[in-house]
């Protein structure tokens, strides 16, 4: 099995690259459009082109109109062509609220953090005034990263020619500029980003520039148009909790980003099969699903108590919620856990999970290594089936499935997709 558990510094925290040697058709004499032609958004990359005929194709052949009962699922297309991977990238992850960090990364003044959103270099920070800013990574003068990594700065030093940027962004040195003409500090500060926090998460919105962008963001509105109607389900359920941070593990798998989604919204369905231990702590006859506009909610109650030690980590309730496109929360008896899917490419991603505990228990030692070795088993059983389903999905033998009522989730998921994707 190839699937590999690692830790990460933030610098790694989401995805590096969109190329794909397939996924570019103006370099090679192809007719194409612009993606930027296709939507009222404006992409990150206009130059980018695809073959027209070629991506519609691919997106129809899924129709959401279809209902779950009588629907197929997307076809293997959708997990292993090159260039609907790079398409759906502009269209499914620029645009809309993406989560990044967490709060306790920024808590304090002059802590930062830097991570990729598809090929958007960033870093988020809090000022000296307790202001929390985010900005495109990237140097104005000759576009170097400006910085990496995690923790406290009084300012961003240019590596390259020591350009020197404050918290709020604004350039205040330019090493050797004497003598060049129209010049003015305050048009070359870092370029912004929409930022917010909703409980514990830090979310970046990366759209064209406009004079919103570095502003306050409402709470109300972030988590209107993140979360939807889903907010007061996931708040009663314990998600905006004051937790402590504990750790986070990292799982590289060779699959789609798809793949593991798809996992995670079968509706409990590989639970009896795959997770023995896990289904012990379950009762799945009490599984139920809940659709909101952009999110899913599937909840189960436990389904023993303690063992004879004592030991419970699933305790009497579990709440797994899918944040579309690629953020899961999970909380369980005195845990939550975030799982936030990185594409890497067609058949490649990873998988960063975040830890928090209720503060009662955070000098416990002994129950956060057995939660966490027996949550580890769990994720390495789900590696092994989502490489075999990619294995499968890149056969000759498959090219579209059926859902089982269980998985609505699944088929939501797939719809949203559908709805971002069409041309």
């Amino acid at each position: 099995m190839s699937m590999i558990r690692s830790t990460a510094t933030m610098s790694e925290l989401l995805t590096p690259t969109l190329k794909s040697s397939r996924g570019y058709f103006n370099a090679h004499g192809k007719f194409g459009v612009s993606v930027s032609q296709f939507s009222r958004r404006r992409f990150l990359n206009p130059s980018r082109v695809f073959a027209v005929s070629d991506i519609s194709k691919l997106v129809t052949e899924f129709d959401p109109n279809i209902p779950l009962e009588r629907a197929s699922t997307p076809p293997s297309s959708w997990y292993t062509d090159p260039q609907f991977y790079s398409f759906e990238l502009d269209r499914v992850f620029y645009g809309g609220w993406q989560a990044v960090g967490y709060s306790d990364q920024i808590k304090e003044s002059r802590d930062f953090f830097t991570g990729k959103l598809g090929d958007v270099e960033f870093v988020v920070c809090r000022d000296d005034n307790g202001k929390i800013h985010a900005f495109h990574n990237v140097c104005s003068h000759h576009a170097s990263i400006l910085a990496s990594g995690n923790g406290k700065k009084s300012c961003f030093v240019c590596p390259y020619h020591g350009w020197t940027y404050s918290l709020s962004g604004s350039l205040v040195k330019a090493t050797r500029m004497t003598g060049i003409e129209n010049f003015a500090l305050n048009e070359m500060g870092l370029k912004p980003l929409r930022v917010a926090v909703w409980g514990p998460f830090v979310l970046l919105k990366v759209t064209q520039a406009t004079s919103r962008m570095g502003e306050d963001e409402s709470d109300a509105l972030v988590a209107s148009e993140w979360l939807g109607t889903s907010v007061g389900r996931l708040s009663e359920g314990g998600v905006v909790s004051p937790l402590s941070f504990i750790c986070r593990r990292e799982y590289t798998m060779d699959c789609n980003w798809k793949v593991f989604c798809d996992n995670f919204l079968d509706g409990g369905y590989h639970v009896p099969y795959a997770h023995k231990g896990l289904m012990s702590g379950l009762n799945l006859e009490t599984y139920s699903t809940t659709i909101f506009e952009r999110v899913s909610i599937q909840e189960c109650g436990g389904g023993s108590k303690a063992g004879e030690d004592g030991f419970n980590r699933l305790g009497s309730q579990a709440l797994y919620a899918f944040v579309y496109p690629n953020f899961m929360i999970n909380r369980y008896g005195p845990w939550m856990d975030t799982n936030l899917v990185v594409p890497l490419g067609p058949r490649r991603c990873k998988v960063i999970f975040d830890y928090f505990l209720d503060p009662s228990l955070k000098d416990d030692e002994a129950f956060i290594k057995r939660s966490l070795e027996e949550s580890d088993k769990v994720q390495m059983e789900d590696g092994v089936l989502c490489e075999s389903v990619q294995r499968g999905l890149e056969s000759q033998a498959y090219e579209k499935g059926r859902y089982a009522l269980v998985e609505k989730p699944m088929h939501h998921f797939h719809c949203l997709l559908h709805q971002n994707l069409k041309l």
